[in-house]
């Protein structure tokens, strides 16, 4: 299928993967706003995806295949500083703020792809 929309439907899988890893760390900051000492994550995976589509861009369709297909998102701790006297730095409000974000970013995804998939049926019916 990846000939027919060359490598889209490959990059939308990278996203929906590192949304929804992001929204499972989120979900997590969210469920430990009140333990002591827990330290807020978050999901890396733009400004490297960036960089690599960037260095391979002068490639061919399936040498970005290949760097699509090798990118990863990362899931790091934050070294934010904590205001709280328990060392908790999770802040709910920008939490929740950053959950719906990332749940309309892959509704949105998921909503292209869909997309795609409709013009092919179209397409493959005439």
């Amino acid at each position: 299928m990846n000939t027919i929309f060359g490598n889209n439907i490959s990059m939308a899988e990278k996203s929906l993967d590192y949304l929804w890893s992001k929204q499972q760390v989120t979900l997590n900051n969210i469920a430990n706003v009140d333990t002591p000492g827990y330290k807020a994550r978050y999901v890396t995976f733009e400004d490297e995806f960036r960089r690599r589509l960037m260095a391979g861009r002068q490639g061919t369709s399936k040498d970005i295949s290949n760097i699509i297909g090798g990118s990863r998102h990362l899931i790091r701790d934050t070294t934010d500083e904590s205001a709280r006297m328990d060392g908790n730095n999770v802040n709910a409000d920008v939490e929740n703020v950053e959950l719906a974000r990332t749940t309309l970013q892959y509704q949105y995804e998921l909503n292209a792809l869909n997309s795609d998939i409709s013009r092919l049926r179209t397409i493959i019916k005439g």
